[in-house]
């Protein structure tokens, strides 16, 4: 079973950074568009940003945009969410995908708060 696995959520102050990781198995990584999403609370799942297959290319959501970066490191096989300049409205549960191929990781919190 292809698994993705997020990590590096937690509680951070508004104004401050953080960076997730998710490690996904060589057979998939490097071969497919990979992308983070989010979901607050109540609220409908939404994408925060996708990268190319060899990371030379990304795509971010309007509300996102000049805060976050997305990178990957094919030696490691992870992705990276690097999030500065928090706010409360980050708040949510991230997860990364490979959306070719229906895939999940399990989610990590962010907590954005003072």
């Amino acid at each position: 079973q292809v698994q993705l696995v997020e990590f590096g959520g937690g509680l951070v102050q508004p104004g401050g950074s953080l960076r997730l990781s998710c490690v996904a198995p060589g057979s998939i990584f490097g071969f497919y568009n990979m992308a983070w999403y989010r979901q607050a609370p109540g609220q409908q799942r939404e994408l925060v940003g996708i990268i190319s297959p060899e990371g030379s290319d990304s795509h971010y959501g309007d509300s996102v945009k000049g805060r976050f970066t997305i990178s990957r490191d094919s030696n490691k096989n992870t992705m990276y969410l690097q999030m500065n300049s928090l706010k409360p409205e980050d708040t949510a549960i991230y997860y990364c995908s490979v959306p070719a191929r229906g895939l999940w990781g399990q989610g990590t919190p962010v907590n954005v708060s003072s």
